[in-house]
């Protein structure tokens, strides 16, 4: 964080599920040598167990809201996806359904937040984007991930009705989608966007790759990525605790194969938005956190 500013205590409370793994963060926060409050008596850590759909600080409570890549997960599925898991790979009904709820979503959250943010804060919100195509970079990673799942429902290891049921709740937006509620009057419910820009995301993994040409590690850091990220959300279709982990086993394993076939960059992108709260006032400051 930099450091505190002399004689004024900052209250930083980190938002997620109530099932989220908060021992781990408090780890990190005690014993990690780079956490934030390292040598800063005035850097005060909490975390609250709620979705940022609901209610989550009194009225007016925050100064300072960051968002790191959180907002692209919706408050529901709307839709099962024929063939995919993916709405990136959703058409006509499913892909409309998607639109809509993606948008009902981005407006409940802004709403939530403007509601605890006080004269004068910003929230920062960093999530992943697709650009004007439409496009958001990982296709090719989300197909190899598709095709490893029909060769998985083919093997008898998944049934296909389970398969069905693996969709992922999360929606990209385009910068039009990010900027439509505040079309109108350039303002939503008191919020104003100050910053808004799409930019490509480095591929930190691929230049590991260009330098050592080990095609093992690149398959290997992608399945894992893959694999942290988005099977548990397709496991939850899977009722029985030791089939998840077995079908999490089977797919990174077969994903890492077909990864390391035919090597390639990924070309993604990242949206970063800075809203501010009309009217600046000067008080204590409280911070917050969503991931």
């Amino acid at each position: 964080m930099g450091g505190s500013v002399p004689g004024v205590s900052i209250l930083v409370v980190h938002v997620d599920q109530h099932a989220n793994d908060f021992n781990t963060l408090f780890d990190v926060l005690h014993n990690d040598p780079e956490r934030y409050t390292r040598d800063d008596p005035n850097v005060f850590p909490s975390a609250i167990g709620r979705s940022f759909y609901e209610t989550i600080f009194p009225p007016q409570y925050v100064d300072l809201g960051w968002c790191s890549y959180a907002a692209i997960w919706l408050s529901r599925i709307p839709a099962r996806i024929p063939g995919h898991f993916i709405s990136l790979a959703a058409t006509g009904a499913v892909r409309a359904a998607f639109e809509r709820q993606g948008a009902e979503d981005w407006r409940l959250f802004l709403s939530q937040r403007t509601l605890e943010l006080r004269p004068g804060g910003r929230l920062v919100v960093v999530l992943p984007g697709r650009n004007d195509d439409g496009v958001a970079g990982f296709e090719p990673l989300f197909n190899l991930a598709n095709d490893v799942l029909s060769e998985m429902v083919c093997e008898g290891l998944v049934p296909a009705e389970e398969r069905a049921q693996m969709v992922l709740g999360n929606y990209g937006r385009r910068r039009a989608e990010l900027l439509d509620p505040f079309r109108q009057d350039g303002q939503f419910q008191g919020l104003s966007v100050e910053h808004c820009d799409l930019s490509e995301l480095p591929d930190a993994t691929w230049a590991d790759f260009q330098r050592d040409s080990n095609k093992e590690v690149l398959a290997s850091r992608r399945a894992a990525f893959f694999r942290a990220i988005f099977v548990p959300s397709l496991a939850s279709a899977i009722p029985d605790p030791a089939r998840r982990l077995s079908f999490a086993d089977h797919l990174e394993q077969k994903l890492k194969q077909r990864l390391a076939v035919d090597p390639a960059p990924l070309h993604s992108f990242v949206q970063t938005m800075v809203l501010a709260k009309a009217a600046s006032t000067s008080g204590t400051v409280a911070a917050a956190d969503q991931k």
